[in-house]
């Protein structure tokens, strides 16, 4: 399936991995790739080093393209803006703010720069400052989140933007996919379905709390102090909304979320780690290898937009 943005990357199916800390590392990115996808590095909080060896070893396991997610509000970001240049990466997305300031050294490199937006107005400045695509996320996906529903975002940011929109939020299998692609969207990207991919380094308690997970089991803290987080429900969920009624101040709530997610994520405690993850988490019910992920979408996607 060709669209603008198999176009502009260089990849077989429309389909990007989502940039997920600790989650997405290289074994994932370099998996997803080499199904015909577009695999990326989250580099989160990650120290510019660690960054550029995660760039390396992708490229050990993959000849296709890839990309880094570069996290803005990490103190390190404009270290990993500088390495991701340095090390000749090909695609960049962004998150938690404006790229801006990185935008002119990255384009000069010929890097595709893809930020992810939850408003129509942040779409546009994009745009304007060169983004070549971006990633409009609705509320239904899983970790940091905006208020808009990726039913009602997405055509406001095509109809808003002349570049391609990939949408993301709430997109786990074909019907997904065809519906994006129905809303104007040039492609989709992913991140809960792949959390449970086989070459993903997520603990085994982690897939099996999302291919456990109910469709009310969606739990969002943090929305009191304006910055809302999408979760799986848990002992951790359950004080933390407790404490947030209370009027906790913020510092507190973060000391308890300090390292939650890697708890989760590397060391299995989905009681009291944070189990990032989106609304679809209900329709995973497998450990697939990203090939048989992707080639299972594309698959039923097809079938539904030809009926079409």
């Amino acid at each position: 399936m060709k669209t603008r943005v198999t176009e502009l990357l260089g990849i077989e199916y429309p389909i990007i991995q989502g940039g997920m800390a600790w989650v997405a590392e290289y074994h994932l990115a370099a998996a997803v790739s080499n199904a015909g996808g577009l695999g990326i590095i989250g580099a989160a909080s990650a120290p510019a080093e660690v960054v550029r060896e995660q760039i390396r070893k992708t490229k050990e396991l993959t000849d296709k393209p890839f990309g880094v997610n570069v996290m803005l509000m990490n103190p390190n970001a404009e270290e990993v803006a500088k390495v991701v240049v340095e090390e000749g990466v090909k695609v960049v997305t962004t998150g938690a703010g404006n790229p801006s300031k990185f935008m002119a050294m990255w384009k000069e490199a010929g890097i595709k720069v893809i930020p992810v937006v939850a408003s129509v107005a942040l779409a546009k400045l994009m745009e304007r400052a060169g983004a070549d695509a971006v990633v409009a996320e609705g509320t239904e996906s899983g970790g940091h989140i905006g208020s808009t529903t990726t039913m009602a975002l997405v055509p406001q940011v095509v109809d808003a933007v002349n570049i391609p929109v990939i949408a993301a939020g709430g997109i786990a299998d074909g019907r997904g996919f065809a519906a994006s692609m129905m809303l104007g969207a040039e492609a989709v990207q992913m991140g809960t379905r792949f959390c449970v991919a086989q070459e993903a380094i997520t603990h085994d308690n982690y897939k099996l709390r999302i291919i456990k997970a109910k469709d009310i089991d969606s739990e969002v803290t943090g929305l009191s102090h304006g910055h809302p987080v999408r979760q799986l429900r848990n002992n951790m969920t359950k004080e933390y909304l407790k404490l947030e009624k209370e009027g906790v101040p913020m510092e507190e709530l973060e000391y308890l979320t300090l390292g939650s997610l890697r708890k989760a994520v590397m060391d299995g405690d989905t009681i009291n780690g944070t189990v990032m993850a989106g609304q679809i988490a209900a329709m995973v019910k497998e450990v697939q290898p990203c090939k048989d992920i992707i080639e299972e979408i594309m698959t039923d996607a097809k079938k539904l937009l030809n009926r079409e």
